[in-house]
């Protein structure tokens, strides 16, 4: 006799590591493999549509840091791209900021004794090449899926919330 095939509700949290799900809290796995997956997705996207905007051979990080110093068109400086990016390297964020630099996407300056990093015309325009790819792109077919704004808000405001629970897990691995 023919069975029929299970219901996703018969399935279980969907995860890559069935040893972590096994745990008191199995969709905080689910939601890992989510994000593991959107986190490569995402990824691929900033380097295709930079690609698509005229600027080849860009890493991920590097894409971050040019819409980062871009935004509100102020001088930036390291602590405060890393600050605001979350990332803990420095020397990560300097590597992008130098070969920006060199491809004349973004300037050096001083506030002082710090230095600073701004946003050049030919950095700014391709910021904006990659705003209106994403346009057409992206957010058409995000919003064709009719996905509510609020609750991608909502979504992005647990994120948030969960990031601080995995830095705050992560200062007490280290002190293991």
């Amino acid at each position: 006799m023919p069975t029929s095939p299970p219901s996703p509700d018969d399935l279980g949290p969907i995860v890559s590591s069935g040893h972590l799900a096994s745990g008191a809290l199995p969709a905080l796995s689910e939601f890992e493999f989510a994000l593991s997956m959107t986190v490569h997705a995402f990824q691929r996207w900033m380097i295709r549509c930079m690609a698509a905007a005229g600027i080849a051979d860009l890493s991920p990080l590097d894409v971050l840091v040019l819409h980062n110093v871009n935004h509100r068109g102020k001088a930036k400086r390291l602590a405060d791209i890393c600050l605001v990016l979350n990332i803990e390297d420095t020397h990560l964020v300097n590597y992008s900021l130098k070969k920006l630099e060199r491809l004349k996407l973004l300037k050096g300056g001083r506030k002082g004794k710090e230095k600073t990093v701004e946003v050049t015309p030919a950095g700014e325009e391709a910021c904006r090449r990659y705003a209106q790819i994403r346009e057409q792109l992206l957010v058409k077919s995000v919003r064709a899926t009719g996905a509510d704004p609020a609750r991608l808000s909502e979504i992005a405001a647990a994120m948030r919330s969960l990031s601080g629970q995995y830095d705050q897990a992560s200062r007490a691995a280290a002190s293991l």
